[in-house]
């Protein structure tokens, strides 16, 4: 895993990294722009410096079909035992599905 001394570093390799997905899909720099939601310049721009707004990060994210990774970014930590993690699950599960009352027949 690279460890970036800056955020300069990360986002030339975030940049680097979107140009390549986007060529990998054989998209021109207008057709992802389009599909981004954003200007063409702007996306050059990420492309060449990395994405400056979050949200142009999460667009672009989007277009290429890489949105999944970014909920990744920040994992919930580790339980710190059995007990907790028991009780993350029984949080999470939430209640059992009932069924709808059956409707009377109409004669």
């Amino acid at each position: 895993m690279p460890h970036f001394e800056n955020t300069e570093e990360l986002r030339l390799e975030l940049g680097q990294a979107i140009r390549a997905r986007r060529i990998g899909r054989g998209w021109s720099q207008e057709k992802a722009a389009l599909c981004a939601g954003m200007g063409l310049s702007t996306w050059k721009r990420m492309e060449a410096r990395g994405p400056s707004l979050a949200e142009n990060l999460i667009n672009a994210a989007l277009a290429l079909r890489c949105e999944e990774g970014l909920a990744q970014l920040f994992p919930a930590p580790a339980a710190a035992n059995l007990d907790e993690l028991l009780q993350r699950q029984a949080a999470t599960a939430g209640k059992p599905r009932q069924r709808a009352p059956r409707r009377k027949a109409t004669p």
